[in-house]
């Protein structure tokens, strides 16, 4: 047994322990004949930094998996990063511009070398940072969703979808990046509020039609002026007694001469602007679907862009050529089409301008009404998303979810929440078609081949399209695959699939996903239906979402607000453990998670009392448990930290099987601050003989265990510097919690804590001198408590600083007088404070705050305060008015204690 140091140093601790744990093989040993658990980690990209988010998360995870590995189960967490598409060839595109060279200097294969290199130099530092946090990760089997087994995998799946039905080519609007050239995902897209405009114009109805009201136009209002030049259509509601009549006339577009038709469609609102709205389904995804239902064809749909947002001829050649090859937008002090769209219509006299009166009355035109646009950007990219009509892959989501959907209504998987499940089943009954290709070069690319007309053949290799081909000549799809169709395999494919490999066998299914909801429909639900597609079981039992962290005032944490908070700072600050159990004790199911430094400091210094016990016990000569099972103990004391140990592991041991990691962390954290170091090491002081020693050297032992999935630092160097050990505490027993419940000893010592606690209470309200000792009178006592105070005496003098004990004496002078249980127990005060004077004091001090409580509540139940003032004025009242009235509370309970 090594001496410990007076202070611990969580940096040096840390990155000793993890080194031994993983050069040893300790996240994964040997136990072939274990129950298998299992997890996967959501791959973070390979280009990421750990945020505080993944620390959420993968603490979560680390303390399920070392958990379960301390309870003897053969736990396997698989790790892995994302290879990212977008994100990793912006990086090394940044990098190449920065050395004034760029991707198009190369060939697509000598661009995708580079990327290699870049992952070998510089990829992955998101890994290294997972292992500061302790993530006890199965390293040795590290996957890259690029790797060859996995790429494989990724091929075979598309091959196999497109040969089932379930995946397809087709012209559909994307979500386009114009800086990347590529379709993006929903998730990649992030909406802002921009300040621009609702213009008004109005568009000639043809062949002499004319309104009920005479008009020969009907004007249509828009925020994206430039998309006239595709228009197809006219919507207005069919019920809309403005334009029943003219619903299937011709109407014109004013810069094209385009001719189409008004149509009825309950898209148009009668109560927004004219009720009339222009119809372009090749750039809008409201328009797309109302031209869908108004007959037109996505192949027919007119597409006015370029990839890079230039304005290009539409397939009915009625663009003018002066708008051909503008941008959308102006850029570089240069008009774009929006501009030129807008001059043209008032040029023409059908702008209808936006007029509003000055202070004065006097009328103001402008060429638009303000208006703050809900506006889609590329999260990576910071350019406006187009909606774009292209051809792309697809996957039928809707036909995939339907047995993800039967798995969670009959308890294959079960959520966690449950009430995720409700969005759950929103989202996949009305899934749309899962755009899988991507126009860039790095990632999966596509395993098709095209004809000279256009024919694809699909295969998991060329030499099999061509096989399927003939002798026409072949053509590779450029483009790659989505980055979650690869990770959607993460659960089977980075266990050997599709090889029917022994680690397939007995890990598959996983046993839990630990899961931001943010990503339940684009991993998640992605997972479940491969799963079942391919594996033909579920990808794991249990769907555990967690929610997001916070700023300290509720706030989303983003770059721009400046409140992003550096987990890695944290942990230089605090240490990871302190880290670790901030993040488990805030998770409550189902709510975010406010970031708060104070509590994560606070729980820095629970180490630091836990590392202070270990050294009392090591001074008092209490060493290392010999056994498992509990230490015989007579002495009240010991039997009842036995069966409060015992209690504690049950109470994590619930708190696991339920997820709820806030009451598993709550529960070792109250026994070790209060039971074990403020109670029972106080309780036996000047008594350690030879059965306390067992019995403390013991439960301490089980406070290690238990709380090492947690904190597992400093819980493991106190394991090997407090004894002999035949193993490392992260391959230890967990505590069993099979010993029967000692009653009796148990309500003995929280009956001797509640009188010593409420005896501290009193003297410090009465401002009783700390040193003073004082006699205490005990009256209407049962025999057991005289049973009690006999066998207890010693430690009630030691901690509640009593002079002398008698039963039923007569009082003289002013007492404090406290009741616990049946008897009440009086501390005389006469000459020890000055009655009056303190009593003086406390009404003083009460009615003050009674002054204060009243004035908050007044203010509290006046509606016109609650109602208008900031959410957070409101909640502060609130705090305060609490406050002062347990205060308030308090005061008057201590002036009723001085008889």
């Amino acid at each position: 047994m090594t001496e410990l140091p007076k202070t611990f140093d969580p940096a040096e601790i840390e990155s000793r322990w993890y080194a031994h744990w993983e050069r040893n093989g300790l996240f994964r040993p040997e136990r072939p004949d274990a129950v298998p658990f299992t997890i996967v980690n959501p791959p973070p990209n390979v280009t990421g930094s750990l945020h505080i988010g993944h620390a959420l998360d993968n603490t979560l995870q680390d303390i399920v998996i070392r958990y379960e590995r301390l309870r003897g189960k053969d736990a396997l967490w698989v790790v892995g990063t994302d290879h990212a598409g977008i994100a990793t060839q912006m990086v090394v595109e940044r990098q190449m511009e920065a050395r004034q060279d760029k991707r198009t200097n190369y060939s697509r294969d000598q661009f995708v070398e580079k990327v290699w290199e870049w992952k070998a130099e510089s990829g992955g530092a998101i890994t290294r940072q997972l292992r500061r946090l302790g993530c006890s990760m199965d390293w040795a089997n590290e996957r890259f969703t690029m790797d060859e087994g996995f790429s494989k995998a990724v091929v075979k799946t598309f091959v196999e979808l497109h040969k089932r039905g379930l995946l397809y080519r087709d012209k559909r609007l994307v979500n386009w990046d114009p800086h990347f050239r590529s379709a993006i995902s929903d998730l990649e897209v992030e909406t802002q509020e921009v300040k621009g405009g609702f213009w008004h114009f109005r568009y000639p109805l043809a062949d002499g039609v004319k309104l009920a009201n005479g008009a020969d136009h009907i004007v249509v209002a828009t925020t994206r002026p430039e998309t006239m030049l595709a228009d197809m259509a006219v919507a207005v509601h069919p019920e809309d007694p403005r334009y029943k009549d003219v619903i299937g006339k011709d109407i014109l577009q004013p810069i094209t001469g385009r001719r189409f038709k008004v149509v009825g469609d309950e898209h148009a609102d009668p109560e927004l602007g004219s009720g009339a709205v222009k119809i372009t389904p090749g750039h809008d995804f409201n328009d797309f679907e109302v031209g869908k239902r108004a007959g037109f064809k996505a192949a027919d749909m007119l597409n006015m862009f370029d990839a890079d947002a230039n304005v290009v001829q539409t397939a009915d050649g009625l663009i003018p050529e002066r708008f051909l090859g503008l941008h959308r937008f102006k850029r570089d002090g240069v008009d774009g089409a929006r501009e030129r769209v807008v001059a043209e219509m008032k040029a023409l006299g059908l702008l209808v301008p936006h007029v509003t009166k000055t202070k004065e009355g006097e009328e103001v035109e402008a060429d638009f009404e303000p208006r703050t646009i809900q506006t889609p950007f590329g999260d990576r990219s910071g350019v406006v998303i187009e909606p774009w009509l292209t051809d792309q892959w697809y996957v039928d989501a809707e036909k995939l979810a339907v047995a993800p959907m039967q798995a969670v209504r009959d308890g294959r998987i079960e959520i966690v929440p449950k009430t995720w499940e409700k969005t759950f089943f929103n989202w996949m009954e009305n899934i749309q078609p899962w755009c899988v290709s991507r126009q860039l070069w790095w990632g999966h690319q596509i395993p098709a081949w095209y004809d000279e007309d256009g024919n694809p053949y699909v295969a998991e290799s060329e030499e099999e399209a061509q096989a399927l081909a003939g002798n026409k000549k072949l053509t590779r799809d450029p483009d790659v695959l989505d980055t979650w169709f690869s990770s959607a395999l993460w659960p089977f494919g980075t266990l050997g699939w599709p090889e029917q490999t022994e680690t397939l066998d007995r890990h598959y299914p996983n046993d839990l996903l630990i899961s931001g909801f943010d990503i339940l429909f684009f991993w998640d639900a992605r997972m479940a239906m491969q799963g079942l597609e391919f594996m033909g079981d579920v990808p794991w039992r249990k769907l555990y979402l967690h929610g997001l962290v916070r700023a300290a005032d509720g706030q989303k944490m983003s770059k721009s607000k400046g409140n992003v908070v550096d987990p890695l700072g944290l942990i230089d600050r605090f240490g990871a453990d302190a880290l670790r159990f901030f993040m488990a004790a805030m998770e409550s199911q189902g709510r975010d998670v406010k970031m708060d430094e104070k509590r994560v400091e606070g729980y820095r210094n629970f180490a630091t009392k836990l590392w202070n016990a270990a050294r009392f016990l090591q001074s008092n000569g209490v060493t290392a448990s010999t056994g498992h099972e509990a230490p015989h103990a007579g002495a009240p004391v010991n039997r009842w930290i036995i069966a409060e140990t015992v209690a504690t592991v049950q109470a994590i041991d619930t708190a696991m099987t339920e997820l709820r990691f806030d009451a598993a962390a709550n529960a070792i954290y109250h026994f070790v601050w209060d039971q074990f170091c403020d109670w029972y090491i106080e309780l036996t002081k000047g008594s350690m003989d030879e059965e306390t020693k067992a019995v403390a050297g013991w439960a301490f032992d089980q406070i290690l265990v238990m709380l090492h999935p947690f904190m597992p630092f400093i819980t493991e160097e106190l394991w090997n510097l407090t004894g002999e050990r035949e193993n490392e505490l992260i391959v230890a027993r967990w505590p069993q919690a099979l010993y029967a419940v000692d009653g009796e000893a148990q309500a003995e010592i929280d009956w001797l804590i509640r009188l010593i606690g409420a005896m501290r209470t009193a003297r410090t309200e009465l401002n009783v001198p700390p040193g003073a000792k004082l006699k205490l009178v005990v009256r209407d006592e049962v025999e057991e408590t005289r049973r009690r105070l006999d066998r207890q005496g010693a430690a009630l003098a030691r901690l509640g600083r009593v002079e002398s004990l008698s039963f039923g004496d007569d009082v003289e002078g002013g007492a404090a007088q406290i009741v616990v249980d049946e008897a009440t127990f009086i501390l005389p005060l006469e000459g020890v404070i000055d009655i009056e004077a303190e009593k003086a004091r406390l009404a003083k001090a009460l009615a003050a705050a009674e002054k204060e409580r009243d004035s908050l509540s007044g203010r509290l139940s006046n509606p016109s305060f609650v109602e208008k003032a900031k959410p957070e004025a409101v909640a502060k009242a609130r705090e305060d008015h609490a406050e002062k009235a347990a205060e308030a509370e308090r005061l008057k309970a201590a002036l009723e204690r001085l008889a």
